[in-house]
């Protein structure tokens, strides 16, 4: 029963259902759910855990969000994005580039206005990456940091021509990857995350000014 209850407060929280600051308490969750308090406190301690969940001052709470936790992400991600890509280059097979190829052509006549296609196309030409460096450890790191940024609904492929360059980019890695480049398909992978980052962080103060 404790993993039913840990897998829906979960996607509750990365749905938005409950937002940075709720209070999760262990009574009130037992009584919605039907189940003793100890179920409920296993499920809050490996949110805890995840880091979707923290310590208040009227106890377990949803993670705030803030510039400082933008930064923290992607600073680790950058690093195990531009690790992937250079694994990629050395381990793909041809079966991986063309699951990669197909998935960029079908980013490519996806609708910049289809907020949720494109950000899910762009998270699986991701994911497909990152199986291509055929290293089980460094996929489960991205999917376990991946998850801190499903907290942050707002995609960044929709802000100004951001779509135009992850394309661009995309296409770039790909070739890199093919060719096998590792020093070049690092460095791709690098600076596109650092645009990701920097779109998101720029995302935040604008939602900051107008006081959400």
């Amino acid at each position: 029963m404790s993993l039913s209850i840990y897998g829906d407060l979960r996607e509750a929280i990365l749905a938005g259902q409950y937002r940075p600051g709720d209070q999760l308490v262990e009574t009130a969750l037992a009584s919605q759910f039907g189940i003793s308090r100890t179920p409920v406190r296993e499920a809050l301690r490996r949110l805890e855990q995840d880091g979707l969940i923290e310590r208040g001052t009227r106890g377990m709470q949803v993670s705030r969000r803030s510039p400082e936790q933008i930064l923290e992400i992607y600073e680790v991600r950058v690093v195990l994005e531009t690790a992937a890509a250079r694994t990629a280059a050395q381990r793909r097979t041809d079966l991986d580039l063309v699951r990669l190829e197909q998935l960029h052509e079908a980013m490519r006549s996806a609708s910049v206005d289809d907020e949720k296609l494109v950000a899910n196309t762009n998270r699986r030409f991701h994911e497909i990456v990152w199986a291509m460096s055929h290293n089980k450890t460094l996929v489960d790191m991205l999917v376990r940091l991946n998850t801190h940024l499903i907290r942050f609904p707002e995609t960044t492929l929709t802000r100004g021509d951001r779509w135009e360059k992850v394309l661009v980019e995309h296409e770039q890695l790909i070739a890199a990857i093919k060719a096998g480049d590792v020093d070049e398909a690092g460095r791709i992978a690098e600076e596109h995350m650092i645009g990701a980052r920097n779109v998101r962080l720029q995302m935040y103060a604008d939602q900051d000014a107008q006081g959400f």
